[in-house]
């Protein structure tokens, strides 16, 4: 005999609701752990303009949050991640003209700069409303839905970085590789930074991997021992390169490193870096 599943109903309505308040929320406030990490690196850094370029990041996120204020220009593009719950059915509109409206709703309410354009190798005309946005979905059992909203600047993005290593290059391939993308971006980005590195899957994999690592919180090591171990020695490299916040020099290059690894072909060895800023932004919300 079957048993039909319980299938819980989720409003379109809601879903641009939520995600509207997650941009906004994003671009005000900076998540906890990038900001306990600044806090920390402005007392271990021994550049005086390091350590004063530090306080100022400090203090701009607090005047952000208390004034409803972007924490960037830069409000960035609108990344969505949605983990949609197997047994959720969206009802009343379709997910993604649900989410794309929340996008509108929030960068227009919310007064956040606009920066997307069609026809991106022509014409180049503002949206006007900062989407569409880029939606990566993924089906997990359950029967609700997780969006994490990614505003992603521009100075950081186009930093991004694929190399697809010979198998034989292994871990020191990727650290060198690693290492001379953050030494060729210097202060481009705007550091400290937060590298996210996906390693394996395929082209595409490996750089949705080295995105999706941003959202881990920082101080938190990959599970796996030897993934850990290969976040610490990058960081510590880079950290060495002397780059320093926004470029002045100084030891806090960047504030953390964020590995993700996959299976992979016999034959291939992808390495994707995705740049995030010091203005690491990223909220959540479960319906």
């Amino acid at each position: 005999m079957l048993i039909a599943a319980k299938v819980r109903e989720i409003r379109a309505k809601d879903i641009a609701e939520a995600v509207a308040q997650l941009c906004q929320r994003a671009n005000f406030e900076l998540e906890e752990s990038v900001l306990a990490a600044l806090k920390q690196a402005q007392q271990n850094e021994p550049s005086p303009l390091g350590k004063e370029i530090l306080r100022q990041l400090i203090d701009n996120a607090r005047v952000a949050e208390a004034k409803n204020l972007p924490l960037c220009q830069d409000c960035g593009s609108a990344v969505i991640f949605l983990e949609v719950g197997q047994d959720a059915h969206v009802i009343d509109g379709d997910l993604n003209e649900a989410v794309s409206g929340g996008v509108g709703q929030g960068y227009t309410q919310g007064y956040l700069r606009k920066s997307m354009v069609n026809q991106p190798f022509s014409e180049r005309k503002n949206t006007g409303d900062n989407t569409p946005p880029i939606i990566h979905t993924e089906i997990v059992p359950g029967d609700h839905i997780r969006i994490i909203c990614l505003p992603k600047g521009a100075g950081s993005e186009n930093m991004s970085r694929l190399a697809m290593l010979r198998p034989g290059e292994g871990r020191e391939g990727i650290i060198d590789f690693v290492v001379r993308a953050v030494d060729e971006a210097g202060a481009n980005p705007c550091p400290p930074l937060i590298i996210g590195l996906g390693i394996g899957a395929t082209s595409e994999g490996a750089m949705l991997l080295a995105k999706k690592a941003l959202l881990r919180p920082i101080g938190q090591p990959n599970p796996d021992p030897e993934i850990a171990a290969l976040e610490a020695e990058l960081l510590a490299r880079i950290n060495g390169l002397g780059i320093g916040p926004m470029g002045v020099g100084g030891v806090t290059t960047a504030l953390a490193v964020h590995a993700e690894a996959r299976p992979t072909h016999i034959a291939c060895l992808p390495v994707a870096i995705n740049f995030q800023c010091h203005c690491a932004r990223h909220k959540e919300a479960r319906l």
